[in-house]
This record gives structure tokens, C-alpha cells and sequence, in this order.
């Protein structure tokens, strides 16, 4: 197994940890930051997203610039991705920190794409991930960073940062879903 899937699995195995940090009442105390609070386990839990969220970045690129792209890293990359990213939503919802609408939007527009792309594989075809698609995943990264620390340091000012990107991250999902299959009808209408 090369480098850049083995840094693909350690952010699978970084989410068990990430959800134990959101899941388990530690009480290792909290800070005032301002109209709000962030317990201190929320605060690793965000740290630890963050670094798992960057090893995306890692892995692609470490991938491209040594030619190391394999079948394997095509199929655990977005998967972790989606892993990471789902689990962080659903929490947030089982927190009372992001509507489960949202949630709900953001994670199905990630079973459709992922149907295409799977619907694409049967027929020979690879469809590569859009510009829109990765400022999808940086708008979703950053809302749940934010989220994640309970809108720290905007929650000082009393500015929303934190719904403001959440929002921006659904209309970018949304958008993006919708530009995907636009774009890559074929595969659905000319399947077998």
C-alpha cells in the first residue's frame, strides 16, 4: 500500500476517534467565548476534523506529484471524505447546533453524486470532481470547523459565521449536485 492511501486510511481511522470526542460526556471543563461556550472536547473534536480534513489535501497531492493515483485511493479517498463529513453533520444535528434539514440536503446530494459516479463505473466511464465541487467541500469543511467550535472567535462579536457558512455550504452542495448531473446526464440516459 503506498503513502498517500495509507494517509487516506488514517482519516478513516481518525473518524471513530472524532465521534467518541462528540459522543462521550468527558468533562474536561469548557470555555466562555463570549454569548456561548465551547467544552473543551468540542474543541479537540474540531482539531481533530481539521487535521483529518487536511489529509484530503495531503494524500491528493502527494498522490499526483509521485503518480501514485490508484484504483484503491480513487475508491478510499472520497469515501473517507464522505465519512468525515457525514459523521460531523449528523452530530452537529444530535448537538442541536445544525438543522437537520440541511444536514438531510447535504448528505443526500452526496448519495446522488455518488450513485452517478457508481452508474458511470459500470459503463467504463471516470467522471473527475468539478471546481464546484471543491469549493462544495471547502465551504463544508470550514462550516463544520465553525460549527464545531460553537462559533469561536465570532461568537465574541455576536456574528453568525458559523449559519452563514453552513448555508453557503448547502447552496454550494445543492448547486454543485445539480451542475454534476447537468453536466453528466449522458451517463444516466445513455446507460444500459
Amino acid at each position: 500500500m503506498n503513502t498517500p492511501n495509507k494517509i487516506t486510511l488514517s482519516r478513516i481511522f481518525l473518524i471513530p476517534i472524532f465521534i467518541i470526542l462528540l459522543s462521550v460526556p468527558f468533562s474536561w471543563g469548557e470555555w466562555n467565548i463570549g454569548e456561548a461556550t465551547l467544552p473543551v472536547s468540542h474543541f479537540a473534536a474540531a482539531l481533530l476534523f481539521i487535521i483529518a480534513s487536511t489529509t484530503d489535501w495531503v494524500d491528493g497531492y502527494y498522490a499526483r506529484k509521485y503518480n501514485l493515483v490508484t484504483n484503491l485511493g480513487k475508491f478510499l479517498d472520497p469515501l473517507a471524505d464522505k465519512l468525515l463529513v457525514s459523521a460531523a453533520l449528523i452530530l452537529l444535528v444530535e448537538m442541536g447546533l445544525a438543522p437537520a434539514w440541511v444536514v438531510i440536503l447535504i448528505i443526500s446530494r452526496e448519495f446522488a453524486v455518488t450513485g452517478l459516479r457508481l452508474v458511470a463505473a459500470g459503463e467504463g466511464i471516470v467522471l473527475a470532481a468539478s471546481s464546484m465541487g471543491k469549493l462544495k467541500t471547502v465551504t463544508q469543511i470550514v462550516a463544520i470547523s465553525a460549527l464545531l467550535l460553537h462559533n469561536f472567535p465570532f461568537s465574541y462579536i455576536g456574528f453568525p459565521f458559523d449559519m452563514i457558512m453552513l448555508y453557503a455550504a448547502l447552496f454550494f452542495t445543492v448547486y454543485s449536485g445539480v451542475d454534476y448531473f447537468i453536466k453528466n446526464w449522458h451517463v444516466m440516459r445513455d446507460s444500459k
